[in-house]
């Protein structure tokens, strides 16, 4: 098993069962008002014209055209298609990032680089970028990930984490030779969904969709993904709070001894000299956190609920400051 955050069930089973927060991952603890299912979300098969709505409603988020977006079930499950779909050769992924780029492209019989700076991608017959990065935060203008794919055979853009920054995606004017994955799941919290998103030159999406086959998402899934889309509202209050929620989180681990190296306004990086006792800490009160075997002093945290707060400071011996 690779390593990976929402193993909530390692930390139920080494500290209790209780009420845990997982900030483990990078899931918006504060998630979408998903209301009632229709009859028809829940017993009827998806229709195109069901389909045809969730690209719609992706499309005017995104800024794309609706015939560039193959909805799919979770960004994971486009990561895990593409390496079949296009040609073998040499990738090269910008590391250290999500694992499971690297892993699902070895899988399917490709050789795999995994260099540290973008400049080293070039030459590449498919290389890919995470932008925001996992776990470190960095990121790139869309000009510069432009730039990198005229240097690359084929360039896949893994934006799980952008839609706090729609500034730096590169969706509404796509390279030829480029595909984005999008996540539902992080932004809208609303993850057990499976839902995501892969913008592609028709060639590509037509060879995904063949992979996915004719059901690739549940109704429930474009239900509620369709009317999260198009709530603006919610979408520009949520940007707002993640911000002031991540500045909060700075100033409260920094308040412990520990110091910002990256993050987005989903998940931030701390360093510490005892990032492994701090998670022991944390999760003695049921806070479950994200350490990284390839480097011992980082704690990467996810952004609590407002009410969540208390708790966090709580553990950390501070005074409540967030009402």
């Amino acid at each position: 098993m690779r390593d990976h955050g929402g193993d909530i069930d390692r930390a139920r089973a080494r500290f209790g069962a209780g009420d845990w927060i997982d900030l483990s991952t990078g899931i918006n603890r504060t998630p979408w008002p998903a209301g009632p299912l229709s009859g028809h979300a829940l017993h009827a098969l998806p229709t195109a014209a069901d389909l045809t709505r969730l690209r719609q409603a992706a499309a005017g988020w995104f800024g794309c055209n609706p015939a560039l977006v193959l909805p799919v079930a979770g960004a994971s499950a486009a990561i895990q298609l593409l390496p079949h779909v296009l040609p073998r050769g040499r990738a090269a992924v910008l590391s250290p990032t999500y694992n499971e780029h690297a892993a699902s492209l070895r899988a399917a019989g490709w050789r795999v680089d995994e260099p540290r700076t973008i400049d080293a991608l070039h030459g590449a017959g498919l290389a890919v970028i995470v932008n925001p990065n996992n776990p470190d935060g960095r990121n790139w203008t869309p000009d510069k990930i432009r730039a990198l794919a005229s240097r690359v055979g084929h360039l896949i853009v893994d934006e799980s984490f952008a839609d706090p920054r729609p500034d730096l995606s590169v969706a509404e004017v796509l390279p030829e030779n480029a595909t984005v994955l999008r996540s539902f799941g992080k932004f809208w919290g609303l993850a057990g969904l499976r839902l995501g998103f892969v913008i592609a030159q028709p060639p590509v999406a037509r060879q995904l969709a063949e992979r996915a086959g004719p059901w690739p998402l549940s109704g429930p899934a474009i239900q509620i993904g369709t009317a999260a889309l198009a709530d603006t509202a919610w979408t520009r209050a949520t940007i707002t709070w993640l911000a002031e929620a991540a500045l909060h989180l700075d100033q409260t681990l920094g308040k412990a001894g520990a110091r910002l190296v990256g993050g987005t306004h989903l998940f931030r990086l701390y360093d510490l000299p005892g990032a492994a006792q701090m998670q022991e800490r944390l999760a003695s009160n049921h806070i479950w956190s994200r350490t990284f075997p390839y480097n011992p002093r980082w704690l990467r945290l996810g952004l609590p609920a407002r009410d969540e707060f208390a708790r966090l400071h709580a553990a950390l011996g501070q005074r409540t400051m967030l009402t």
